[in-house]
Formats: structure tokens, sequence, C-alpha cells
């Protein structure tokens, strides 16, 4: 099955013929071409969500700008780095710090929290998440110790782009910040969310185009769930079976590609993460974050952040990777994509 020579009607066709069932062939191919890889480790990733405060009001997400039933919160570096504190302590290799545009944390304060965190952990790896913004910016950061940066596409459609966001946000943009975070030298996550509003087979396949020509070393694949204070509250959410086959093709478009067992997986099936390994995923992110700021991160409803999820329960992880057949890694986990 080769994926990654297909053009888009190709992958249109074998998108509709998953979608409602990923094939046991195309489930096992995308297994054994991660395992050729990176064998049967789950990498792991400490997640701190510090801020939920965002100048951004896109349509589909629990903290944009506009939604005033939100109990708002930032975390001070000293709590940052609390969490990293309890991650290393835990065993964590790479530290993850996600939240939305924020301009309470600017250029000076985010360097100097990651400078201060790669000071007291000079062999971690540290990832960003924290949206669109200049060359000079993603420059700073770098030159601060940022390793990986994380900024989900959502859609490659410049159409269906239009119709989950307000008109000051440009997929153009979007795109030219992936393309500039490559070029600086990070490595570059990438990703969508399987099932949102006006999506089809089509904008899926576009997606994997995008990713193909992109090269990104992390792509984020997760199912839409609706967030009760957005506009899209009585959307219909995105489906497992065709998350795991966008999981499955992805693998076998990007064979080197890290690629998460998202948390919005696991929230709509108990059993998420386990199918998404064997999808061909191969990344786990527990949230370090304070409990607080757990359960007021809000992106979509019923996220999980307790139990397994939660950073120090990763023993109990652990046990569930291994009883699924994989071994935890606690290591950095770098991406094997050049």
């Amino acid at each position: 099955m080769n994926v990654q020579s297909m053009n888009k009607k190709e992958l249109i066709e074998i998108i509709e013929n998953n979608k409602i069932e990923p094939s046991k062939e195309l489930l096992e191919a995308a297994k054994s071409v991660r395992d050729l890889h990176y064998g049967r480790k789950i990498f792991a990733r400490g997640l701190i969500e510090f801020t939920n405060f965002c100048k951004n009001d896109c349509y589909y997400c629990g903290i944009r700008r506009s939604n005033k039933n939100i109990c708002r919160y930032r975390l001070s570096k000293e709590e940052i780095l609390s969490c990293c504190f309890e991650g290393s302590r835990l065993g964590f290799n790479t530290f993850v710090l996600q939240g939305g545009e924020d301009s309470y944390f600017d250029d000076k304060i985010m360097c100097n929290i990651i400078y201060d965190i790669k000071s007291y952990y000079p062999n971690c790896a540290i990832t960003l998440s924290i949206g669109e913004k200049s060359k000079e910016s993603y420059e700073e950061y770098k030159r601060a110790g940022a390793d990986r940066y994380l900024l989900r596409h959502e859609t490659a459609d410049n159409e269906h782009y239009r119709k989950l966001h307000p008109k000051e946000m440009s997929p153009e943009n979007r795109k030219k910040c992936l393309y500039t975070l490559r070029e600086l030298g990070y490595q570059v996550g990438a990703g969508i969310m399987v099932g949102s509003p006006y999506q089809t087979a089509e904008t899926l396949a576009e997606d994997l185009i995008f990713m193909r020509d992109l090269q990104p070393h992390m792509v984020g694949i997760g199912p839409f769930i609706p967030q009760k204070d957005s506009p899209f509250a009585d959307e219909k959410g995105g489906t497992l079976n065709l998350t795991l086959t966008m999981l499955a093709l992805t693998r076998l478009m990007l064979p080197k590609v890290l690629l998460p067992a998202t948390t919005a997986l696991g929230t709509i099936d108990e059993m998420g993460r386990e199918k998404g390994f064997n999808a061909g995923a191969n990344v786990v992110m527990p949230n370090l974050s304070p409990s607080g700021a757990k359960h007021n991160y809000t992106l979509y409803d019923n996220k999980i952040c307790d139990g397994d999820e939660a950073a120090e329960y990763v023993d109990n992880l652990r046990l569930r990777i291994e009883k699924a057949g994989y071994v935890l890694d606690m290591s950095r986990g770098d991406s094997l994509v050049e």
C-alpha cells in the first residue's frame, strides 16, 4: 500500500473506503511501518497547559476569546518550573508548553521561561505550542533553547479553514508559520481535527498532500469534539474509526513521523489510546499541569485529565501500554524525520 505516491483522487478513494471502519490491511500496514522505524516504543511527553487566555476566536474552541463562561488562568514561571521539576522527578525528558495565544506571555517572558527550564534540565527537549508568531519570535525562542514547535494547521483546504475561523485568521499565514519553523531548524508538528464541520474526504486528502509537502516531524491528529460554549456546540463530533484511518494513512504517508495517540482520542473511547497505537501512533502526552489548570483548559467538552492521563499516574499508564504490547519510553524521543 504505497500511500506516499498516491494522487488526490486515490487518497479520496482510500479515505472513503475506510471511513466507516479501517481495514485490517490498512492498520497492519501502519503498524508495520511504525515498528520498522521506532519499534514498539511509545514516547512520553509531559504536557504543561500554562495559560487559557487566547486572542483568537476559533469557532470550535472552548478557550476562544468570546467565551465568557470559562475560568481564565495563567501559570507563573515558578509554577511552570514546579511542573518541570515534578516531571523530571517522574522521569520525563520532554516538556510541552501549550497555551492560547496570550499577549501577556511576550517574547521576553517566554524566552526567560525557556532559558530557565533548559538551565535546570539541559538534556530535556522543550516543545512550544503557542500559536502563530513572527519569524523573529520563533528565532528568539530557538536561541533561548526551544527544540520543537506544535502548530496544528487544522485543515489544509483554505475554504474549509475560513469556515472554522474568523476572517482575521489566515490559512496562508498558518501554513507560512509552519514552513518558517521548518526553515529555522525546529522539529515541527502539524495536525488536524478529524470530523470537523464541513470536512469532506476531499479536504482530508488535501491534508495528507499538504503534510507530504511539509514533511513535519510530528503530526497531531484527534477527533473533533464539540464544546458547549462554542458556535459549533451542536455539531456532530468526529468518529473513532475515521480518526484511526487518518492516523494510519498519516503513518504510511510519513513513515518516520512522531504520531500521538491524543487525549481527544482517549476522550471519545476508553480504549482510544490503545487503538491509536494499533493504527501507527507512538506518542502519549500525560498532563503535568496543576489540577485547576487541567480542568479549565477546556478546548472541548469532557476532556480527560485525571487518572492515567495525569502525569503523576505514569506507572498506571506504563502498565496500560505494556498490556497493549508496547513499551513506554521516557527519553527525549526525537523524530527520525530529517
